[in-house]
């Protein structure tokens, strides 16, 4: 037989063997679409529904006024008017709040006056391109109600700007955070649904059939060492963050690594679970890639906002662990919050291990069985 006639037998057999797993089959035809409809809808830039806080010790007619302008636009929902200030940083770390406009006391009578009348901008700027749109967005309302009330070219409104979490606008501070959530998951999902896959196609798992061992303390030999591993991985991830980017830790060094082992768990959990739902190496790799990795990329807030996506797209990331565990990783280390402020995301993120964790062993069961 020459060459070229074993290649093509090689070939045709190769594709045989790619037929006859259905699983890997429908996960080869899914991902063009898949990829085509995330990317369509996630990679997008521009900012919408941005949340905006309003000070007003003494309202007016001017400030009633402006503040009208921004809730008449398509850009900017009200989420709070307040008379003190103090109100405005809970606000922003709770993430409840984006931008917030404060004016002085007497801003209708600065502006009569012959001096421009101060108002003050605070923008999260934790996502830094985000928080300078914002910032342009105000200056455009406002640029357009001095239009009205003095005319072209004047200027009667001066704005001082206050960039918060990230005074200096390094998007290190944006991706860092987010691509320790990315390590971890490539750590525990990836690897653990890899891992699993392979024992089961090479049969060693069916050793552990004569053991006294129940399903979950096989899950839990099988996944302690990429727990501990993962968990190594995120100290690293933070040494060099800190260390060679400059990015703070404002927060509870503790708590950050406490979270961060919460979310190995989850991400292992999810691993052993596609492991325990594929039939071989190849099906459990993309099924993890295409249900962990392009997920956490896209549509858990790392890279692209979450608010500038499509409803249901938005709907579609709350079931993403990445989703809650970039909020709280950026949370701790731009803002400097704890767990009062984070407690929601932490229980997304305790539920989500449970429910996962029973589904792995519910699917585990069987196949050792």
């Amino acid at each position: 037989m020459s060459q070229t006639s074993a290649l093509r037998a090689f070939i045709t057999k190769e594709l045989r063997h790619i037929a006859r797993d259905k699983q890997t089959l429908t996960i080869l035809v899914l991902m063009p679409l898949v990829q085509v409809v995330l990317f369509g809808y996630a990679l997008r830039s521009d900012v919408r529904d941005v949340r905006l806080a309003i000070v007003d010790p003494e309202p007016d007619y001017a400030t009633t006024s402006l503040t009208s302008r921004f809730r008449g636009t398509d850009r900017f929902t009200v989420v709070s008017v307040s008379p003190d200030a103090r109100s405005v940083a809970p606000l922003m770390r709770a993430g409840r709040a984006d931008i917030a406009l404060m004016f002085e006391p007497g801003f209708a009578t600065q502006l009569e006056g012959t001096e421009p009348a101060k108002v003050l901008v605070a923008v999260d700027a934790s996502d830094p391109n985000t928080g300078t749109t914002m910032q342009n967005f105000v200056r455009a309302v406002i640029a357009q109600y001095e239009m009205e009330i003095a005319g072209p070219g004047a200027v009667r409104i001066a704005l001082d700007t206050r960039m918060r979490f990230n005074p200096t606008l390094e998007s290190v501070n944006l991706f860092v955070p987010g691509l320790i959530a990315l390590v971890l998951t490539l750590i525990s999902a990836l690897m653990t649904a890899i891992s699993l896959s392979r024992e089961k196609e090479r049969g060693t798992l069916e050793v552990l059939l004569v053991s006294p061992l129940e399903p979950w303390q096989i899950i839990v030999g099988k996944v302690a060492p990429y727990l501990g591993l993962a968990f190594g991985n995120a100290v690293t991830a933070l040494f060099v963050a800190r260390l060679v980017f400059g990015v703070p830790v404002r927060g509870s060094l503790a708590l950050l690594l406490l979270e961060s082992l919460l979310y190995s768990i989850v991400s292992l959990a999810l691993g052993v679970l596609i492991a325990a739902r594929t039939t071989s190496q190849r099906a459990a790799m993309l099924a993890a890639m295409l249900g962990t990795l392009m997920p956490s990329t896209l549509l858990s807030g790392m890279i692209f906002p979450i608010a500038s996506m499509p409803a249901f797209l938005q709907w579609f990331s709350n079931i993403i662990p990445a989703r809650w565990f970039v909020v709280i990783v950026r949370g701790i280390m731009l803002k400097g919050v704890g767990l009062n402020h984070l407690w929601k995301e932490t229980l997304v993120l305790c539920v989500m291990t449970l429910i996962l964790m029973a589904a792995a062993v519910r699917s585990f069961k069987p196949r050792l069985g």
